[in-house]
């Protein structure tokens, strides 16, 4: 069986070039999407610009803090201050609290008038003790002393203007005076405590003014509080009274 050959046609060389056709007729759309020409323009690319978002403003509680800090600092380091103060003063003048002691109790007037009133007049001796080798003290004016039986003041007196050296031993005799009114009933009640204890309890208050000295530096001015409780035998005009029993406590305070 003969092999069939395919015949393609020549082209003829010499003949001459046929135009080319659009696959597009000319005045028809070269796309589905329309003429490039035509289209609606693409918006013109803008650059980015950051958004810089400024700083919130500061607030005032942080600048409170601060202030807060700074003044609790300041208080902190005045009191590391004054106590390492303290410590070195403690340290080189050794202080000592003054000592006091009633020693004796005179009664020079103790009657009740007419009027059921009471007058009274003691004169106390006192002895004040300073047991400080290098502190003097100045003992000031407007110092108070008073006697009192229960809640009723007897009499009063003051303290008087001196200074005290180191390691000085002072005695002072303190006059006394004072009036109760409507004391009748108080005078019944001291003799029925005499009769039936055998003494009479009173106190003896103290408040004075001093000002410490520690070597050549005067200091500012404080309060010595002095309490001393006594247990006499009576209590009766022109009469020495003997003190059976006597404590005394001491403050001091700024």
């Amino acid at each position: 069986m003969a092999d069939h050959q395919k015949v393609h046609p020549a082209q003829d060389v010499e003949a001459p070039p046929t135009p080319e056709v659009p696959l597009v007729p000319q005045g028809a759309s070269k796309s589905d999407r329309g003429d490039p020409a035509q289209a609606v323009p693409y918006p013109p690319f803008r650059r980015t610009i950051p958004v810089m978002h400024s700083k919130p403003p500061k607030k005032r509680r942080s600048c409170l803090c601060r202030c807060l800090c700074c003044i609790v600092l300041l208080i902190v380091l005045q009191i590391v201050v004054v106590a390492i103060a303290g410590g070195v003063m403690y340290l080189v003048f050794r202080p000592k609290l003054p000592k006091f002691s009633v020693d004796k109790l005179q009664v020079t007037q103790f009657n009740v008038s007419d009027d059921q009133s009471l007058s009274a007049t003691f004169d106390v001796t006192i002895t004040a003790r300073n047991p400080n080798k290098k502190i003097g003290i100045y003992y000031e004016g407007g110092s108070r002393i008073s006697v009192w039986y229960v809640a009723t003041k007897l009499c009063e007196g003051a303290l008087p203007k001196f200074y005290q050296g180191h390691r000085n031993t002072t005695r002072l005799v303190v006059p006394l005076a004072g009036q109760t009114q409507n004391a009748g009933a108080l005078l019944g009640t001291l003799q029925e405590q005499q009769q039936q204890t055998g003494y009479v309890p009173i106190v003896l208050r103290v408040r004075q003014p001093v000002r410490v000295k520690l070597g050549k530096l005067k200091l500012f001015k404080v309060k010595f509080l002095v309490r001393c409780r006594l247990n006499v035998d009576s209590l009766s005009a022109n009469n020495d009274i003997r003190i059976r029993d006597s404590s005394c406590k001491f403050r001091l305070r700024l």
